[in-house]
């Protein structure tokens, strides 16, 4: 099984170290610790299927809307923004601000 300091795994998930340091301590990750010239260095050993099913998991295409159902959805956020401006404007009026 491959490898990793905590840095490098910090760099390719694109994380900060410390949250890395976190999710090791909660046994988010597994890990070892080995000394090298009177050091421990912690390594991360990645989990690579884990890794690459998060990210298969975040990039799902949301399915295409047909052209009626934009439009049906488009007049409903028009309806909502201005229901919503009324109401705002009612609760100015009411605090003195307009």
């Amino acid at each position: 099984m491959k490898r990793m300091t905590l840095k490098q795994y910090a760099v390719k998930h694109k994380l900060s170290l410390f949250n890395v340091l976190k999710m090791v301590k909660n046994g988010q990750l597994q890990s070892e610790t080995v000394e090298e010239n009177g050091k421990e260095v912690t390594y991360v050993l990645p989990n690579e299927a884990k890794d690459t099913q998060k990210s298969v998991d975040t990039k799902q295409p949301e399915p295409a809307l047909s052209d009626d159902e934009m439009k049906k959805l488009l007049l409903s956020l028009q309806d909502e923004v201005s229901r919503l401006r009324h109401e705002v404007d009612t609760l100015k009026m009411g605090m003195g601000l307009k």
